[in-house]
């Protein structure tokens, strides 16, 4: 049985099972890893050696894919915590000199659990009053464009690594109600940081923005490229500017407890084009080799 693209690193696996369709799945395309679940980063691997380009749709995003001279074409993307459960179709374009080679195939994406939690915070972070809605609409159309920015290559380069040395929590993907209210859905992994301990870059790229939200408080956002980006949020203190190019492990500023917290804490969030992923599962991918 053939798999649907991915990379392991270098190798190809079979979603067997996993993948369900009415027709054979396209040679050479692999998904890693090859369970699907919503919330879950995906190394998706084309093996088209004269192709001149390989682009792709999946769950209603463009899949941009890169060239890695002798193993194929990539791309990082992955599932929305949120995402519906159940078959999705994955789509493959290879462009070779003017013609244009289609593959699909259908890929299971199956339920995530998470757990909920009730939380307490500041009333003015569940019911803002009309001036802080109104910088809160203002922050989300600056949020809109910056996540419409992202570099036509990756500027990443190997495994992505926690921002701070402190342990992490199960948090991604928890149900949340604030002060018996507010429902929504946590969309990062929080770290148990104590005030002012060092935040790292978790990959190379550019700063795209670096300055105080209502919600995110002091934050950080860096592009990946290709629509991968990371966000640091709740800095007492930022170190870097907007437009400025990061490299791995480099300092991008002191945790803390701005915007809508409990106590100190880092929250390190992965997006990939509008999509959440778990952070933990992709510090947990083998990307050694890329790009």
């Amino acid at each position: 049985m053939t798999a649907i693209r991915g990379l392991g690193v270098g190798l190809l696996f079979t979603l067997s099972a996993l993948v369900v369709r009415a027709e054979p799945a396209p040679q050479g395309v692999v998904l890693t890893p090859a369970v699907v679940v919503a919330g879950s980063p995906e190394l998706i691997r084309v093996q088209a050696p004269a192709a001149d380009q390989v682009e792709g749709e999946w769950l209603g995003h463009k899949v941009e894919f890169f060239h890695d001279a002798g193993r194929g074409w990539f791309a990082l993307a992955g599932v929305d915590l949120e995402a519906p459960t159940g078959p999705s179709t994955l789509t493959i374009r290879e462009r070779l000199s003017g013609s244009v080679h289609n593959l699909t195939a259908t890929v299971q994406v199956r339920p995530a659990h998470y757990r909920t939690a009730a939380l307490t915070v500041a009333p003015e972070f569940v019911e803002p009053s009309p001036a802080e809605a109104k910088r809160i609409e203002a922050e989300i159309q600056l949020k809109n464009r910056i996540f419409s920015e992202s570099a036509p290559r990756p500027l990443w380069s190997g495994n992505f690594r926690a921002p701070v040395s402190s342990s992490p929590t199960d948090s991604f993907g928890t149900q949340r109600t604030f002060n018996g209210k507010l429902a929504s859905v946590h969309r990062g992994m929080d770290f148990h940081a104590p005030m002012l301990t060092p935040v790292h870059a978790s990959n190379s790229g550019e700063v795209l923005l670096a300055q105080g939200l209502y919600f995110e408080g002091n934050c950080v956002v860096i592009d990946h490229g290709l629509g991968l980006y990371t966000i640091v949020m709740h800095l007492s203190r930022i170190d870097v500017h907007e437009g400025e190019h990061v490299t791995k492990g480099q300092l991008l500023g002191l945790s803390g407890a701005t915007g809508r917290v409990t106590g100190p804490h880092l929250h390190w969030a992965v997006r990939w084009e509008n999509a959440y992923l778990d952070p933990a599962k992709l510090m947990r991918m083998n990307l050694a080799r890329l790009p």
